[in-house]
């Protein structure tokens, strides 16, 4: 299927998927009694963030994954989930399980076309618009300073396969991999067909890229590139991830950071630096 940014043509997606289940080890001692998604950036909360975008879009359900400190994002969520209908899993296997486990948790709960977002992410809201539309997967330009999965993509615009930690073994450009995809109602089932093969064979402890990346291989996964390097993002995995968020994202501001793309330890920002603790932040989302 050819990309269509026509928005009459497709039905918008209005669920969403947020997995939320990981005790964000990496930034602790943050998380030690707030679960990673209520990190502030500057003053504002991932999960805030994340549902003020999803309010505005027009989304009308929320399924979130919990594991660690649970209560803590329901009660969040009891004040700022706005017009959104908000349901949740609980993964009690959350602290021995990686993001698939998470993923595959909620293949009983959803069963109409949706967004599938990661936690730990803060972006400019507007990125989410070509997201609204089913098989579509979130990258950026890579970069000398970022790692993780990325794609390689083809003549159109499709990815042609998944990739770990940026090396591909060829020419090709590479796009690092953002963590948003939105899947039709038939790519999901195909999923949770080969979710249930890798959970039973015991790989509990994957990243759902490798479905992803399996998938793309037996053809039976068709993923259209939205290309998020127009705008900032950033994944917040580290303290020195959250001094560059707060770099990029700075208080009470309505302007994007000029050069978008380098990298942020070489933008200046004199009006509200990062906290002192981790002011040397650098960016590897």
């Amino acid at each position: 299927m050819l990309f269509n940014t026509n928005p009459c043509s497709q039905k918008r997606i209005t669920t969403a998927l947020l997995l939320a289940a990981g005790t964000g080890s990496r930034l602790f001692p943050l998380t030690q009694k707030s679960p990673k998604c209520l990190t502030l950036v500057n003053e504002t909360s991932i999960l805030e963030r994340l549902i003020k975008s999803l309010n505005q879009h027009g989304f009308k359900r929320l399924v979130v994954v919990t594991g660690h400190l649970e209560d803590c994002i329901r009660d969040f969520l009891k004040t700022w989930a706005g017009n959104i209908k908000i349901e949740y899993v609980f993964s009690p296997l959350y602290k021995t399980t990686n993001n698939i486990y998470s993923l595959w948790m909620a293949r009983k709960i959803i069963n109409e076309p949706f967004m599938l977002i990661e936690s730990d992410l803060i972006f400019d809201p507007s990125l989410l618009t070509e997201m609204l539309y089913p098989d579509r997967i979130a990258i950026a330009r890579m970069k000398p300073w970022l790692n993780g999965s990325t794609v390689t993509l083809n003549p159109s615009n499709k990815v042609n396969a998944f990739h770990s930690d940026a090396i591909n073994g060829s020419n090709e450009i590479k796009y690092k991999t953002v963590n948003i995809y939105s899947l039709s109602v038939s790519s999901w089932y195909r999923v949770i067909e080969k979710l249930n093969q890798y959970i039973l064979a015991g790989r509990v402890n994957d990243y759902y890229e490798a479905v992803f990346r399996q998938m793309v291989v037996e053809k039976s996964l068709s993923l259209q590139a939205v290309h998020f390097d127009h705008k900032p993002w950033y994944e917040v995995d580290t303290m020195e991830d959250l001094a560059s968020a707060e770099k990029l994202f700075p208080v009470k501001t309505g302007k994007l950071l000029p050069l978008y793309g380098l990298k942020p330890n070489n933008i200046k920002v004199t009006a509200m630096p990062a906290r002192k603790s981790v002011q040397q932040g650098s960016l590897h989302a």
